[in-house]
């Protein structure tokens, strides 16, 4: 997608307020495996216990709010009140963005440094990259906030992820993490897809690491102040 482009400074892939936000990502939401097991056995129990306890007063109380279901929607944030995309599933592998759209295309970014501008949710979240070095390898990086320990495997390396309350910044050096896991160079990212749950402001690469206060006023994640 990128490979012929002139690439440097920051390139953004993902705008929450932008004209098409999702203009170069495919979303899918998937309800999780034992969902529709598990509805129809809450109502078969519902309704068996309802007619053996004959109590008329249960018919007059109000039902619990239906809980919230998998999505993938654009939603006002209430600490930024202003619009990002929300990723919510309780089964992660089914709720996700993924860049290119098309399983047939890479995204040819060189640009080594990729930053999240993401808000956690308190539930588990992970994303995952998809990079080619130069020995033509593609390797795989995948972040998330309930793996412990780092593991490297020939082709995929797992990380641990840590988040503070509220709105995040994570830079990662991918350039850093292909020397570090597998003793070779960097050459380009070729897929991101990001997993339930989180919310995100935005997603871009630059050519190097950057200091909030340096950062275009585009790039920055303004917060309101707390007086």
């Amino acid at each position: 997608m990128f490979k012929n482009t002139f690439q440097s400074g920051f390139l953004s892939i993902f705008y929450s307020l932008g004209s098409d936000p999702l203009q170069l990502w495919a979303k899918r939401v998937g309800s999780p495996p034992s969902a529709s097991s598990s509805k129809s056995k809450q109502s078969s129990g519902a309704s068996s216990s309802s007619s053996s306890t004959g109590d008329n007063s249960l018919q007059s109380t109000s039902p619990p709010p239906p809980p919230i279901g998998p999505h993938v929607d654009f939603v006002v944030d209430d600490t930024l009140n202003s619009q990002v995309l929300e990723l919510l599933s309780t089964h992660l592998p089914s709720t996700f963005i993924t860049t290119p759209s098309l399983a047939t295309r890479t995204l040819g970014i060189k640009l080594p440094i990729l930053v999240f501008l993401v808000k956690s949710l308190g539930k588990y979240w992970s994303f995952e990259i998809t990079t080619l070095d130069d020995r033509g390898e593609k390797r795989r990086f995948r972040a998330s906030n309930f793996q412990t320990s780092t593991r490297v495997k020939p082709y995929i390396t797992t990380m641990p992820l840590r988040m503070d309350p509220g709105w995040n910044q994570i830079q990662l050096n991918l350039a850093d993490y292909t020397k570090r896991a597998y003793g070779t160079t960097y050459v380009e990212t070729q897929r991101i897809t990001v997993h339930a749950n989180c919310r995100i402001r935005r997603i871009y690469f630059s050519d190097r690491l950057v200091q909030e206060s340096d950062l275009p006023a585009e790039f920055k994640l303004y917060l309101p102040v707390v007086k």
